[in-house]
């Protein structure tokens, strides 16, 4: 009988929607559970991307067994390449597409030939280290999703992330509710859940209703149809596609993105067109607007997204026009609301009839809703609870869902809330989080990662709010006397040409900021010093003048 207790954390993804990442940690050896990424919030600025922080796993790389991957979401694979060398290459284990757009990504950052990938069905278990692997099919809004059952040597570990019960979806593998009732008569120790829906009544519709609403708006739409999704979303796009040879259009993807996904996910069958009806997006030019149909990228606003670039007049081959249907096939992801509205506006003063939000019906969530999230619990049963794939409002209600269930006997000692950097240890009967390692954010910015940190990132935060102000004097370099200037420059604080009286009392405040510096003829101060000084006296009487806060740099030049 074993001592040692299974050890859990999350370095992203618990207390937030996105970036998730989970380690699984016993004796030895570590399994990682997916490895995502998060887009960024509206104050990281010039941030592209948010990683999970993986500094717990630096001095463990050596326990490090293998990466299991989910399936092909950017919040669930989108941080492979930019963490797998920092991981020391470990094997990634998943299903056939996911592997596909992993390899897309692993082949843009030219790392192909470092990692090995290892593909698994989602019905045959397999064995990394001491830990045995179960995967079972799940339904979600992209194909050839799984959940994990692994075995651990103190307990069974569910993991199920992005699901929800569809009995009816577009690829045809409902979520194995057999499975889960079987896993369920075994007893599991821990179940791992996402939560992002605890606040919606009821049951999330299935995925195949937004095909009903394509359907629909196929049969009465004049001119082109131009349909906005996440390139990940497989199973959209081809209800799409079963819309477009419904009702005689062609149909053309954009995006670099959707392109590169879909081309993973027809190699191999899981998306299936007639020959003939998939076009280029220059060939839309010499079809009457009443056949063509387009799917591309750009639900979120993302500004040089196809459809972005379409509602400022900025795309080569689609020019939006009075007669267009534009379909908003998501939801805005929290923070992106703004540019989303944006792009709506601009495809309204364009002539577009936009068709978007709920009541449309033209998108349904791929998780699951309160009666679904009860179903999971009374079919496994299990003896501890950890919600994630939720903000921190999300895990309180799912806990009190938990708790509320009266076949269940579920406490606040079972239902754990654990947030990123928290460390939960369980064995037979006992579960509890009993430390917490520090995560933060890391930061893509452009090709760099990490290079932004936190403190450049409150730099960017300030110049975007009260702006910049260089000072720039020379001094005597022996007694620190103003020998010139100082000239100062602005930028985002004020118009110089508008403000003369308030950068000529700055420039004063500097003189005599300097003089009462070289006072004494028997100092010499330096330039860091005098540097001090200049930041100083110069932040301290624009807030008394302006009550704003500019970035101050002094440039001193000493001769």
């Amino acid at each position: 009988m074993t001592t040692d207790k299974l050890r859990l954390l999350p370095l992203g993804g618990a207390g937030e929607v996105g970036r998730n990442m989970w380690v699984l940690e016993y004796a030895d050896e570590i399994l990682i559970l997916d490895c995502g990424v998060m887009f960024p919030e509206a104050d990281m600025l010039g941030v592209d991307l948010v990683l999970p922080d993986i500094t717990y796993l630096r001095d463990r790389l050596e326990k490090i067994q293998g990466i299991l991957l989910t399936h092909g979401h950017e919040d669930h694979v989108g941080a492979v390449p930019h963490l797998i060398g920092d991981l020391g290459y470990p094997p990634i284990y998943g299903t056939p597409l996911t592997l596909g757009i992993v390899n897309g990504k692993l082949k843009e950052h030219r790392l192909l030939d470092k990692v090995t990938r290892i593909p698994i069905d989602d019905s045959d278990p397999f064995e990394v280290g001491s830990f045995i692997v179960e995967p079972f099919p799940i339904a979600h809004s992209i194909p050839d999703a799984v959940g994990f059952a692994i075995t651990t040597p103190v307990g069974m570990v569910i993991y199920l992330t992005d699901w929800k019960f569809d009995h009816a979806p577009v690829d045809g593998k409902p979520t194995d509710i057999a499975k889960l009732a079987e896993l369920g008569r075994r007893k599991p120790l821990l179940l791992v859940t996402d939560c992002v829906r605890v606040e919606s009544r009821g049951y999330t519709p299935s995925e195949t209703t937004v095909g009903e609403a394509f359907d629909n708006i196929f049969a009465s739409a004049p001119g082109r149809i131009i349909i906005a999704t996440f390139a990940s979303n497989i199973s959209r796009v081809q209800q799409a596609i079963d819309s477009a040879e419904a009702y005689g259009r062609k149909m053309a993807l954009v995006g670099r993105s959707m392109e590169n996904n879909s081309k993973v996910a027809f190699e191999l069958g899981f998306l299936h067109a007639e020959p003939g009806l998939l076009i280029r997006p220059h060939e839309m030019n010499s079809l009457p607007d009443d056949e063509i149909a387009v799917v591309c990228t750009g639900s979120q606003g993302e500004p040089m997204a196809a459809l972005s670039r379409m509602s400022n007049r900025d795309y080569p081959h689609v020019k939006i026009k009075p007669g267009d249907t534009v379909v908003f096939s998501a939801t805005p992801i929290p923070g992106n609301e703004v540019s989303v509205s944006q792009v709506i506006n601009n495809l309204f003063r364009l002539g577009a009839d936009v068709i978007y939000g709920s009541e449309a019906g033209v998108h349904v969530s791929g998780h699951a809703a309160q009666e679904e999230l009860k179903m999971l619990l009374a079919l496994l049963q299990p003896q501890f609870v950890v919600p994630f794939h939720g903000d921190y409002r999300h895990l309180v209600l799912y806990r009190k869902l938990a708790m509320n269930m009266s076949t269940q006997h579920y406490t606040s000692d079972n239902v754990l809330l654990a947030e990123n950097g928290a460390i939960l240890e369980f064995a037979s009967g006992y579960g509890e989080i009993v430390d917490k390692t520090q995560v933060g954010y890391i930061y893509v910015d452009g090709t760099t990662v990490g290079d932004v940190g936190n403190v450049v990132v409150r730099d960017r935060q300030m110049l975007a709010k009260d702006g910049i102000l260089m000072v720039v004097v020379s001094v005597e370099r022996a007694s620190g006397e103003l020998l010139a200037g100082p000239d100062i420059v602005s930028r985002g604080f004020v118009h110089m040409r508008q403000s003369t009286d308030l950068i000529e009392a700055t420039k004063e405040s500097v003189r005599e900021a300097l003089l009462s510096t070289n006072g004494n003829a028997e100092t010499h101060p330096d330039s860091a010093y005098i540097n001090r000084k200049i930041k100083d006296a110069v932040s301290e009487f624009l807030y008394r003048e302006t009550r704003r806060r500019p970035m101050v740099i002094p440039v001193v030049m000493e001769v």
